[in-house]
């Protein structure tokens, strides 16, 4: 009697990997560590920067090793020293402590990250109530609900917006965390517009550009595949986002941030595989992680069709 050969032990290799485009660096990721690259060549180390220059511990790790001390606290750089603000932005308490401290300050915040700011700031003046939608604890929330703190609720979910106790005849407005899922985000849009029928919103799509663009290669990438891999660290959110959408689309997906994290099973009898990375994952970490999955499974790698992203954004003055 001869044992019947179970076909989904065996790895799958004259499949392809397929590659989501865009993926990978934005331009406010690529600017904000230009910026602390930057500092270091014509001030030297230590750079001190607060909190992680971006969400991906690659690029954390690499910065670090070149000089830059990164510190969640202000009274951990001493005074005179050369301070840069993340991508995800800060609260003006922050920003003054640090002047006050005498540092010198280099912002890498996110130009669309700063233009949430700045609504905050023009509806607070125009005597509205504003409600965030974000994840609460997220460095880019904090800096956003520091701009007017006493006049900003944050929501992350339908819940949240049934709770809230704003009277219906008060102005209110909303903004929202830029790398959210625009799915998710709609949801809460629409269960706030029922609440508040007169809600003003932002004048521009909050959800920046490059989030938009890597959900929407996600969307046209995952029926085409057997399997996912997102090139992201934990932290990330907007790398998170694109796992939990190709999961909602139906296909087995993973989040990586180092070739050693994927595993053998995972490409068992898998195809096609799909490759995507969050907006702080730099390409040099995706093209090690997509040389590993050539040892583990397909070995042909074809681009998808997708935006060509071209936006950039200026340094600061003195870099």
């Amino acid at each position: 009697m001869t044992t019947p050969v179970q076909a989904t032990s065996e790895v799958v290799n004259d499949g392809e990997i397929l590659l989501a485009q865009p993926r990978g660096f934005c331009a406010g990721v690529d600017r904000a560590i230009t910026i602390v690259e930057q500092a270091l060549t014509k001030f030297g180390a230590p750079i001190y920067v607060r909190h992680e220059i971006v969400h991906n511990a690659y690029v954390v790790n690499d910065l670090r090793a070149r000089g830059a001390i990164f510190v969640d606290d202000l009274h951990e750089v001493p005074a005179g020293n050369t301070l840069i603000f993340s991508a995800h932005g800060v609260s003006p308490a922050v920003r003054q402590e640090a002047e006050e401290r005498g540092l010198k300050i280099f912002d890498a915040t996110c130009p669309l990250v700063t233009k949430v700011h700045v609504e905050v700031i023009k509806m607070r003046k125009e005597g509205m109530t504003i409600i965030m939608i974000g994840h609460r604890g997220h460095p880019e929330v904090e800096g956003t609900l520091g701009q007017a703190p006493e006049g900003i609720q944050l929501v992350e979910n339908i819940h949240d917006v049934q709770t809230l106790t704003i009277p219906a005849n008060s102005p209110v407005a909303y903004v929202t965390q830029t790398t959210l899922s625009v799915d998710e985000t709609k949801e809460i849009v629409d269960a706030l517009k029922a609440k508040y029928p007169h809600i003003q919103q932002p004048k521009k799509q909050d959800i920046c550009y490059a989030t938009q663009n890597r959900q929407d290669a996600v969307k046209f990438m995952a029926p085409q595949v057997d399997l996912v891999i997102v090139v992201g660290s934990p932290n990330s959110s907007n790398s998170n986002r694109l796992r939990e959408l190709s999961e909602k689309l139906g296909v087995v997906s993973y989040m990586v941030d180092h070739p050693s994290q994927l595993k053998p099973e995972w490409f068992v009898g898998k195809k096609r595989i799909g490759l995507t990375a969050g907006a702080s994952a730099p390409e040099s970490l995706a093209q090690s992680i997509i040389d590993r999955i050539k040892e583990l499974g397909p070995k042909s790698v074809r681009p998808l069709e997708g935006i060509v992203e071209k936006t950039a954004f200026p340094l600061p003055k003195g870099l």
